[in-house]
């Protein structure tokens, strides 16, 4: 499996003077929190981190069997992946797409992700919707009421065959599309992914507010020891 670690973004809504990833989070940069987990894993071969040049000095922690590469960020969420996907081994049968503003993640949900990845030829971490969503037009008056039960907030990583993966850029590249996330790039040529349940700390760090849960959620676990 190889990894493509998500670190380009700038974090404009976060409003801090330096991309979020790259912030201080309980003394460590946000980024190297999921960085430095997968370099502990076997069943990875590689991992691509997309991010400025500048950036890279910090990602120095080396695995004896894992080998560190770098690329450069584009102007969508799509392009980034894209750039870390040309450098992605012909031999890796999988791809694992992280967010690094996700820090929490944890060995556990990568084995389930992997293993279900292994059977379906895909898989990303969910959990279902709690709250009721409305769909609305363009006056904010309510148009649809979609079943709650049926809906699940997506997270990363995501998992998908190498192939597939690389076979769906393609048909986005030539059609022009936007995506928002790596299943839906296969989604687009009439494949799927299986949901696995995902984990309720695997959040995004967008806000502030996550800022100060991840820390408090960090300082927790180093107190239970």
């Amino acid at each position: 499996m190889s990894v493509i670690l998500l670190a380009g973004g700038q974090g404009t809504r976060f409003g801090a003077a330096k991309p979020k990833q790259f912030l201080e989070l309980c003394a460590k940069p946000i980024a190297l929190y999921s960085y430095e987990l997968f370099c502990k894993r076997e069943d990875i071969r590689e991992i691509i981190i997309v991010c400025a040049p500048h950036f890279r000095i910090l990602f120095n922690q080396k695995s004896s069997h894992i080998e560190v590469k770098f690329a450069l960020p584009g102007e969508r969420r799509q392009d980034s992946v894209f750039q870390g996907l040309q450098n992605v081994d012909v031999l890796s049968d999988f791809v694992c797409v992280h967010d690094s503003a996700r820090p929490l993640i944890t060995h556990s949900l990568i084995d389930r992700l992997f293993s279900t990845a292994r059977e379906n030829g895909a898989a990303a971490p969910g959990v279902p919707i709690k709250f009721t969503i409305k769909e609305c037009n363009q006056d904010l008056f309510v148009t649809h009421t979609p079943d709650r039960s049926l809906l699940w907030e997506i997270q990363t990583p995501q998992i998908v065959r190498a192939d597939v993966l690389k076979k769906g850029f393609a048909y986005i590249n030539r059609h022009n599309l936007t995506v928002t996330d790596d299943i839906s790039v296969i989604e687009l040529l009439g494949s799927s992914a299986k949901l696995v349940k995902g984990e309720e700390n695997n959040f995004k760090i967008t806000t502030p507010h996550d800022f100060y849960l991840a820390e408090r959620l960090i300082l927790a676990g180093r107190s239970d020891g």
